[in-house]
């Protein structure tokens, strides 16, 4: 299949062209300031709780209605207001963890208003961190910047998940669409096969990169040279950080930061899920056929870029401001927060509709079967 390449306009910007654009992408700040609310007004009545919680069907509903976002990027953006906004974002899902686990550690875990914030606490903390912290931290690892990848190790950090910033670059990047990528889910694989064997199988391969990376092959595991590795790095952190909020917090604190946690955890392989699905590579090269896409306007403005994964595989260091739209790539029908939950409730029919456009559109399974 032919590659086409999307053109980029070179329009000289205005500063009025410049702030519309860029008013655009504040969309990715609803999440996350709905959640730093939740936790600044906290604890709640289970009623007031309930009442946050309406703003996860309210998010849903903005991707599944949000027009097509086709629009290309234009040359001439000032960088710095857009890497300004994910560190800002970093920020943010940093304070809503501790507050998030501050908030729980002064409610009555007892009682049915506790048992209710906890929960909706876990939905709409841990939504946000899954498709907004991670999402920032996911760019601010692909930057050639230390101090950027510093931020995107602390905001995965804070979920626990440290060591995907060594997997996801150094292991996703390199063996997406084989059978060697833990995290590229197979034709016909459900959900719930592919998080038992990925969650385990990253581990182990962020694992063996920084072993392989390090020298570390015939090292004693107790010998300090294994501090290099950071993957042991993250886990140090990690285990710092739960015992931090243990003794600032109590019992309640380290339930709610384990409860966001895996909320977290479990929405990014979601997303880790359908974006691979299905599809393999036919070449060493990775081609913005071998990701999925959607066109959701909501996705690219309100989840910095996340909707042109085909573009970000085919070319990983390019900032989502300036990610392309490509019309060959594999189209979901809804964006992000739809095709997450679809996968999580309705797995079966997520296959279904995702079989009928890799065999509309010749990829996949049904690549190899036409190439025979």
């Amino acid at each position: 299949m032919e590659q086409v390449e999307p053109q980029i306009t070179h329009n000289a910007l205005s500063f009025g062209a410049v702030t519309r654009r860029f008013l655009r992408y504040l969309l990715t700040l609803t999440m996350p300031l709905s959640a730093l609310a939740f936790v600044l007004t906290g604890p709640h009545t289970w009623y007031w709780a309930l009442a946050f919680w309406l703003v996860l069907p309210v998010h849903e509903v903005l991707d599944l209605k949000a027009k097509p976002g086709r629009v290309q990027p234009i040359e001439g953006e000032p960088a710095w207001l857009y890497t300004g906004l994910l560190l800002f974002l970093g920020a943010v899902q940093l304070a809503i963890v501790v507050l998030a686990c501050r908030m729980m550690g002064q409610a009555e875990l007892l009682s049915i208003n506790g048992v209710v914030d906890l929960i909706v606490a876990r939905m709409i903390i841990g939504t946000s961190a899954g498709l907004s912290g991670i999402v920032v931290a996911h760019e601010l690892m692909h930057r050639p910047h230390k101090g950027l990848q510093f931020m995107s190790r602390l905001v995965m950090g804070s979920v626990l998940y440290e060591h995907f910033f060594t997997e996801h670059v150094r292991g996703h990047h390199v063996r997406v669409g084989t059978t060697e990528d833990p995290a590229t889910a197979r034709f016909g694989e459900t959900f719930r096969k592919f998080f038992r064997r990925t969650v385990p199988g990253q581990f182990r391969s962020a694992w063996g990169i920084e072993i392989k990376r390090n020298g570390l092959e015939e090292t004693p595991a107790w010998h300090p040279r294994n501090l290099k590795n950071r993957v042991v790095q993250g886990i140090i952190g990690e285990l710092l950080f739960v015992a931090a909020v243990g003794w600032q917090f109590g019992v309640g604190g380290v339930i709610m930061l384990l409860l966001i946690a895996t909320w977290a955890i479990r929405l990014l392989e979601a997303v880790n899920y359908f974006e691979h699905w299905g599809i393999t590579r036919a070449g060493r090269k990775v081609r913005p056929v071998d990701s999925w896409d959607t066109e959701s306007s909501f996705t690219l403005f309100g989840m910095v870029g996340l909707s042109r994964h085909a573009d970000h595989h085919a070319y990983a260091s390019r900032p989502y401001q300036k990610l392309r739209h490509f019309d060959e790539s594999p189209k979901f029908p809804g964006g992000y927060i739809t095709m997450v939950t679809m996968v999580m409730t309705r797995n079966e029919e997520f296959m279904e509709i995702a079989t009928k456009e890799l065999e509309a559109r010749k990829l996949g399974p049904f690549r190899e079967l036409e190439a025979a």
